[in-house]
């Protein structure tokens, strides 16, 4: 309650101000970049706003994942894309989309806790995910591999963490 009286009067005071000022200074559009509104949405509308992680948004529906990673806290999330999915046998998918256990398992497998940037990432070793398991990290000519999976794209921001784009899927031993 104390939060939103703030945010009240800032507001408020901020109306003051534009008031004072003019209707047309108002008007400025402020630039965003790419980056900015991005990281405006959390990690599962980020991925979906991506276009490439339709597979991965799919199957944590499935698994009952969607709110935990649209929620508060901060999470990294090691994404395989699309493309990555395509190299998991159809078996082995089908397997995991019939048994919601073992699918949250893979899933939570590419989720660690906390907000892991790849400066952080490459200064480790291994990495505990939120299935309870460690992935191991590995920096190897300049590349960034977790796990089997390359990190493609790193550092994408999202509300309520970051994540770096692999190009496998990570299975759990």
């Amino acid at each position: 309650m104390k939060r939103i009286r703030s945010v009240l009067a800032v507001s408020a005071a901020f109306a003051v101000a534009l008031s004072a000022v003019g209707p047309a200074s108002a008007r400025v559009p402020v630039a965003r970049t790419a980056a900015q509104a991005t990281a405006d949405a959390d990690i599962v509308h980020t991925a979906r706003a991506a276009g490439r992680f339709t597979t991965l948004t799919a199957l944590l529906k499935r698994a009952g994942l969607v709110k935990t990673l649209e929620g508060k806290g901060s999470f990294t999330v090691f994404a395989p894309t699309d493309r990555a999915f395509a190299k998991v046998p159809r078996k082995t998918l089908a397997a995991l989309g019939k048994d919601k256990a073992k699918l949250r398992s893979v899933l939570l497998y590419h989720v660690a806790p906390g907000r892991l940037t790849a400066a952080k990432v490459v200064k480790r070793k291994s990495i505990r995910t939120l299935n309870g398991q460690r992935v191991h990290v590995r920096v190897r000519q300049g590349e960034v591999f977790v796990g089997r999976a390359r990190v493609t794209k790193p550092d994408v921001a999202a509300s309520n963490g970051v994540i770096h784009v692999i190009d496998h899927v990570l299975i759990p031993r």
